[in-house]
């Protein structure tokens, strides 16, 4: 599917300038971004580490414990409409979240690091991005190649797919 262009931005990211955002990439082309604000931590976490919960959307892998706190862990690519994480995984690089006092953790393929943009040249997806994804994003930003999805934590967090599943747990 041909996305439309966007309007690209005049060096859009620049190294050390803006808020940080944790860089992600979900496939080969879908770079995304987190706000750092709501990013906890990253881990690499064994497939076994991960308690499958039976009955759940096939975005949601399961329970996760670390340092004593229980909280769930979903695969983003999953969530968004992407292919999901194989069969043959054997483990997972998992970003925790934190929305007001709601933890989540996002299982994604590859960590990238921290990239730095100013919020302004953040541009409305709508057009630019598959209709299903829009909601759970703040926006995109033009790269050369490809568009950098901007995710927007809260609307993750409270997504109604999780909300149906996960129904009293947050």
């Amino acid at each position: 599917m041909k996305l439309p262009t966007l309007e690209p931005q005049s060096s859009p990211i620049q190294e050390g300038l803006g808020d940080p955002y944790l860089r992600l990439q979900l496939e080969e082309k879908v770079p995304i971004a987190i706000p750092m604000e709501t990013a906890r931590e990253v881990l690499v976490v064994p497939v076994e580490q991960i308690t499958p919960i039976p009955n759940m959307h096939d975005c949601v892998l399961g329970l996760l414990n670390q340092r004593s706190r229980v909280f769930w862990v979903i695969d983003l690519s999953s969530m968004l409409g992407y292919s999901g994480f194989t069969t043959t995984a054997r483990q997972f690089n998992v970003v925790i979240l934190q929305v007001d006092e709601v933890p989540l953790g996002l299982a994604v393929p590859t960590v990238q690091g921290v990239t730095r943009f100013s919020t302004d040249l953040i541009q409305s997806p709508i057009g630019a991005v598959a209709p299903n994804i829009a909601p759970y994003l703040r926006g995109c930003l033009p790269e050369e190649q490809e568009i950098l999805l901007v995710l927007d934590p809260d609307a993750i967090v409270h997504a109604s797919v999780l909300q149906r599943n996960l129904r009293g747990l947050f």
